[in-house]
């Protein structure tokens, strides 16, 4: 078969590639979870497929030495079951790239805020901020030889739409990249929160860019918290744990994403000593989680003391306003870059009022249009748009269930405390209502064994496909129990919690 390169293929050829590697993509989400999915897999792209040999390029060297350690043979499988005939996967790391220049947008949207804007107010003066627009080139954060995680040029201060959910949080974030050494520190540290795909990355990502181009010489340093996790376990194997502590305190600014997958006593233990050295040192610490501190169970009360210690800022709920902008300025976007692409300003309205969840729902669903306009040359309207994003749309989906939401509800059921759920504690009426939520966890999400055990108290998948099969058992033996799990099912599923 002929090697099929993405750059060089025909539209129908690429079409039918891209289709079949959405659907890879699909099946890994499945399996792996939302959460590992986007961890690992949010910058992986398909480059070229032989029939034999499928090519993906990821942006750094440490991601592609994880997945070939970690995932090569998942991801591997995904695409021989979509691509008939793969028996080999290849991994190159692509030359960073700088995100493109916006230019002036068609006059069929109307942005509520421009596009790059040169200068930003704060939400709580009319006292402008200064973005610098210097480009920075270098993708990465570090120091003396130590890699942070990969930071996408799309995400800066320029990028990102304001509105009343993330007005604090924005704000807050800007001034802590915008201090300079002589000025105290007045936010340390800097913790943000919010579910997924409210625009946390985004707002991290930012302050290292703008840190980065207003002091070239400070020591920025971002990481998620696997990465951190990684890199200190790399650290114990290799005796250098020392020097990595010594490098970790010696940053002007350290970053933290993910704070909730910061798993495993040592890990917690050498992060809350890595940060108050930073902060008794004047240096600034930024944190973001998907929960507030105090709902960070698996930390000790330290811990979550001294995160909550200085701002802790809130990305709420996106508001249809704040929708309607974010999807006005993701298309002036594209149509900056595609002359007679247009969006009319229904098209907008329905999309904000149809996508709730998330400002990657919003995003994906311009992509999607303007692929199809691109593909098709179908002209955008708002049957066009229901047509295309029609899975997209939450509200003709059944209630997605949280782990949050199981372990409050069989708590409550069984009499126990949701800390019960997660303690080392074996006493019998503890241990049954805990494998029942992992039992419930594994049926109505797609978190996958080892994202459900370490939302479980940080136990190892083996405890949860254990405590899946014995509920499994049990239930085919117990009718009560049966009835009591499909009537936590429907509770859960209704939104009864």
């Amino acid at each position: 078969m002929e090697a099929l390169n993405l750059s060089t293929t025909s539209s129908i050829e690429q079409t039918s590639i891209e289709h079949k590697w959405r659907r890879i993509q699909s099946r890994l989400r499945a399996e792996l979870g939302e959460d590992v999915f986007t961890s690992w897999f949010g910058r992986v792209e398909l480059d070229s497929c032989d029939g034999r040999v499928v090519q993906v390029s990821v942006p750094t060297k440490f991601l592609r030495n994880w997945l070939q350690s970690h995932y090569s043979d998942k991801l591997l499988a995904c695409c021989g079951t979509e691509l008939n005939g793969v028996n080999r996967l290849e991994f190159r790391v692509r030359q960073p790239h700088l995100a493109p220049v916006e230019k002036k947008p068609s006059a069929t949207v109307a942005i509520a805020e421009s596009a790059a804007p040169k200068t930003q107010t704060t939400p709580s003066s009319n006292v402008p901020l200064r973005v610098i627009s210097t480009p920075v080139r270098d993708g990465r954060t570090g120091l003396e030889g130590f890699e942070g995680s990969p930071l996408d040029p799309r995400y800066t201060f320029q990028s990102f739409v304001v509105g009343s959910p993330n007005r604090l949080a924005h704000a807050a974030a800007f001034q802590v990249a915008e201090s300079t050494p002589e000025q105290p520190l007045k936010y340390n540290p800097l913790y943000i929160h919010a579910r997924v795909g409210m625009g946390k990355t985004h707002l991290l990502h930012a302050i290292a860019w703008e840190m980065k181009a207003r002091n070239p010489n400070a020591k920025v340093l971002y990481l998620t918290a696997e990465r951190f996790m990684y890199s200190f376990a790399e650290a114990l194997q290799t005796r250098d744990a020392p020097a990595f502590k010594e490098k970790l305190r010696t940053i002007d600014l350290l970053i933290i994403d993910d704070m909730e997958f910061l798993q495993g006593r040592t890990f917690q233990q050498e992060f809350c000593h890595t940060l108050n050295s930073l902060i008794d040192g004047g240096k600034q610490v930024v944190v973001a989680a998907d929960c507030a501190p105090l709902l960070l169970e698996s930390f000790d009360a330290r811990m979550r003391s001294r995160l909550s210690g200085g701002l802790v800022a809130e990305m709420s709920a996106l508001d249809f306003d704040l929708r309607l902008k974010i999807l006005q300025r993701r298309a002036a976007e594209k149509i900056s870059l595609s002359r007679g692409f247009e969006v009319p300003g229904d098209v907008l309205e329905y999309l904000a009022t149809q996508l709730t969840e998330n400002g990657r729902e919003l995003e994906g669903a311009i992509t999607r249009l303007h692929a199809t306009w691109q593909l098709t040359g179908e002209k955008v309207t708002v049957d066009a748009a229901e047509n295309t994003i029609g899975d997209l749309i939450r509200s003709k989906e059944p209630k997605r269930v949280k782990i949050d939401d199981i372990l409050r509800i069989v708590a409550k059921h069984y009499g126990v405390q949701r800390g019960d759920l997660l303690s080392s504690r074996r006493n019998q009426s503890i241990v049954r209502p805990r494998q029942i939520g992992m039992y419930l966890a594994k049926t109505l999400t797609s978190r996958s064994l080892p994202e459900i055990g370490r939302r479980f108290g940080g136990r190892d998948h083996t405890t949860v496909l254990h405590a899946i099969r014995k509920i499994e058992s049990l239930k085919q033996a117990d009718g009560v129990l049966k009835d009591e799990l499909d009537s936590l099912s429907r509770m859960l599923k209704d939104g009864n919690v």
